[in-house]
């Protein structure tokens, strides 16, 4: 199936690894040229730089702080500047959650619940604030924010406020934008492959005597029972970038390969 997305341009933010970096890797492999955007400018421009060679598409580093709405502002005239415009924008910047993060009510102080919705939910508000102009004027536009399953799950306060605003977001968001031809979606990735995953199994197999598959496969809780890799989930968002994806607005797109028992409708 051609996406129809040749010539397209993105910003992806969170775009120096993991699955923001698999997500631009999957748009640069269906014609688009990206603006990767990330606070830290030698590994955002080490992965641009890579990526332009394995794909031969244009990519371009902005190193920027989506908790910075100046920043943020210059991020998309740049993009403008340098791509001539610009028709998607995949927000995957957030803090990463922490296994050692507070989770009941006593610990969950006001400033843990600031600091998990300062970049993953504000950063996103602040992207799509300054890219909805564009999309509105030219009468298209794609915004996908990645979340989290933690959204369906109640194991940590802070931790599900930051993931179900985001959904909350989007849905206002695609009422707001949809008849000016703009899609809004959230996808929910799940327990991921990326480098942080493997870095962290790399290092306990080596403390255990074990290997990294051996320790992978007793991760997945999921239905398919197998960890779902960054690439999988940079398919997913892929098409939802895409003119492709027209049908689906507004809505959370679950990609941690099933959730055994509830029944989402």
């Amino acid at each position: 199936m051609d996406l129809n997305l040749t010539g397209k341009r993105a910003i992806v933010t969170g775009g120096s690894k993991g699955i923001g970096l698999a997500i631009a890797r999957g748009l640069a492999a269906e014609g688009v040229d990206i603006v990767l955007a990330a606070r830290s400018a030698e590994p955002l421009k080490a992965a641009a730089q890579a990526l332009a060679a394995e794909t031969g598409r244009r990519i371009i580093a902005i190193p920027t702080d989506t908790g910075d709405d100046d920043q943020v502002q210059e991020l998309v005239r740049r993009t403008v500047e340098e791509l001539g415009g610009v028709d998607i924008l995949v927000n995957s910047a957030a803090t990463p959650w922490s296994a050692g993060a507070p989770t009941n009510l006593t610990a969950t102080t006001d400033d843990v619940v600031r600091h998990e919705v300062e970049i993953k939910v504000l950063g996103y508000l602040r992207t799509v604030r300054a890219v909805a102009p564009h999309f509105i004027e030219q009468g298209w536009g794609r915004i996908i924010n990645i979340s989290g399953l933690g959204a369906r799950q109640a194991n940590s306060i802070a931790q599900t406020i930051r993931n179900v605003s985001v959904s909350a977001l989007i849905k206002n968001l695609a009422d707001e934008l949809g008849p000016k031809g703009i899609n809004v979606t959230v996808v929910h990735p799940g327990l991921t492959r990326t480098e942080r995953l493997t870095h962290r199994l790399t290092a306990q197999a080596e403390e255990s005597g074990t290997t990294v598959a051996a320790l992978e496969a007793d991760l997945p809780k999921n239905s398919i029972r197998r960890v779902i890799d960054a690439g999988e989930v940079a398919d997913v968002v892929t098409f939802l970038a895409s003119p492709r994806s027209v049908a689906i607005t507004g809505d959370a797109i679950a990609a941690g390969g099933g959730v055994p028992g509830p029944v989402y409708y």
